[in-house]
């Protein structure tokens, strides 16, 4: 072969090498690249909506673990006969309300709020979470004194007596019930001094 030959069949390898090198990989068939598109309907949230698991009547503890179960993992819970009581222990509390019905499917990052009560007390008709005072005096009687301050603004200055008359000091305060209170409910809250009295839980007011 002459070197004007060589010469020759040389570029038309370079040639050819290049555009092969150029041309799209191939995103068909066995061994292709894998496309990352993804169709309208595969977007995050419907993977993470589930059904809301009926817990009522469940130890709270049950009912945590029923519910992350089910896919949620935003979990409170309160006191259902509005005593602003802790759940220190769940197994020694049970469910009476939840905040979102069974059967609803949510967002998994939704907040489920059980409402409880220790095992040996009875669920209330209708749950009673403390709420914040909404401008007016509440009226907090038979309420814990710890939901009465809860409600309240935190610059509130309170007052808390011992109805009873025997001078007792309020400690706990999710232990006692109001039963008088001034100023009386319905009163428009601009900031003045608020007074209680209360008794201990089982016992009456005077």
């Amino acid at each position: 072969m002459s070197r004007r030959t060589l010469a020759c069949a040389v570029a038309v390898v370079a040639v050819l090498g290049t555009a092969t090198a150029c041309r799209p990989a191939d995103t068909t068939g066995s061994g292709g690249t894998t496309s990352t598109a993804t169709s309208p309907g595969d977007g995050k949230a419907d993977g993470d909506r589930k059904t809301v698991p009926d817990v009522v009547g469940m130890g709270l503890q049950s009912a945590q673990d029923a519910a992350q179960a089910a896919g949620f993992h935003r979990l409170t819970s309160h006191d259902s006969l509005g005593r602003a009581r802790m759940q220190i222990l769940d197994r020694d509390w049970k469910v009476c309300a939840q905040n979102v019905e069974a059967g609803a499917v949510r967002a998994t990052d939704t907040e489920l709020d059980f409402g409880a009560v220790k095992l040996d007390e009875t669920c209330p008709p209708h749950d009673q979470a403390a709420a914040p005072a909404a401008g007016t005096m509440p009226d907090f009687r038979g309420k814990s004194v710890k939901a009465a301050r809860r409600a309240l603004d935190s610059g509130t200055s309170i007052r808390v007596d011992d109805a009873s008359g025997a001078h007792r000091f309020v400690l706990i305060e999710s232990n006692w019930q109001v039963c008088t209170q001034n100023p009386v409910a319905g009163t428009k809250l601009t900031g003045r001094p608020v007074a209680l009295t209360a008794v201990k839980y089982g016992e009456s007011c005077p």
